[in-house]
């Protein structure tokens, strides 16, 4: 299975190290899908859940920065919004790079989701990305009953060619599974439990798997100090990351379980994106110690 492509795309990045990643090793990945596909057939209530973590209007800004030869660098930064739209969430994700770091490697990519409001599965999403020479622009039509999306894929959105892909229940795209992960029931999850999750992306299926590790107290750089929900998702040595551990992310331990901090080593260099703002969220950050 092809790893992902991450290229220096900040969304993407952080979207990636804010809940998970992806395997290069066929056989590794094989694993995987046996592992996730058990607990998915063995739990129905996986492939929907009730959102009671999030609202209408709520803003979430990330600061990213990257890591080499010991030298931390603000690369850009990734802003989350959601709209209520009757019967569906829409979310959003922009990223750009900072102006100085644009001679380098200039982004301007976002990401659109249309949520169901039942199942939070996804029904439309669109990546539109623009990094350096590098342009894509793909529209993917979710049908869960048929358990197929329709993609249509080009660079711009007038140069497309459609493509149908077979896909498994439950399935997310990026966007729509932080959503749904922030919905889980923590409290109910033992220390070093694992939970299932299955995303589709760049034409390939993922079958996946997060670890509750537990509870701890963070400080988060120029927000405060936080009880914080702590998870490690499992990678696997390839392209993107250099072991097959140590990405952890730190969420509100609160009702609205948003991802605080995320850090994981990549093959060259180290990615960090820590949560700069937040807007109107459903609840009080009653989290924060100080």
């Amino acid at each position: 299975m092809k790893i992902l492509k991450m290229r220096n795309s900040l969304i993407l990045i952080v979207l990636t190290i804010i809940l998970t990643s992806f395997t290069s090793g066929k056989n590794q990945q094989n694993i995987h899908t046996t592992t996730v596909n058990q607990a998915l057939q063995n739990n129905d209530a996986l492939c929907s859940i009730n959102n009671n973590s999030f609202v209408t209007g709520e803003e979430l800004t990330y600061k990213v920065y990257y890591n080499w030869n010991f030298v931390w660098i603000a690369a850009g930064e990734v802003t989350f919004k959601v709209l209520d739209q009757g019967d569906k969430y829409y979310v959003s994700a922009k990223g750009r790079t900072y102006n100085s770091y644009d001679w380098a490697f200039k982004v301007r990519d976002e990401y659109k989701v249309w949520i169901d409001k039942e199942t939070m599965l996804p029904r439309t999403s669109i990546r539109n990305v623009k990094e350096g020479g590098y342009q894509l622009y793909d529209m993917m039509k979710y049908d869960h009953e048929k358990m197929q999306i329709r993609s249509y894929r080009g660079k711009t959105k007038d140069d497309t060619r459609k493509f149908t892909f077979d896909i498994q229940d439950c399935t997310h795209d990026v966007l729509s599974i932080i959503y749904y992960v922030r919905n889980k029931n923590y409290n109910e999850m033992k220390k070093g439990e694992k939970f299932p999750i299955r995303i589709f992306l760049d034409k390939e299926k993922y079958s996946l798997e997060t670890k509750f590790v537990g509870r701890e107290t963070k400080k988060i750089k120029d927000l405060g100090t936080f009880k914080t929900l702590k998870l490690m998702p499992e990678v696997v040595k390839g392209e993107v990351f250099n072991d097959t551990s140590g990405m952890t992310i730190w969420a509100s331990d609160d009702k609205n379980k948003i991802p605080l901090q995320i850090e994981s080593p990549l093959s060259v260099g180290t990615a960090k994106a820590v949560l700069k703002s937040y807007k109107k969220v459903r609840y009080p950050m009653s989290s924060k110690i100080k």
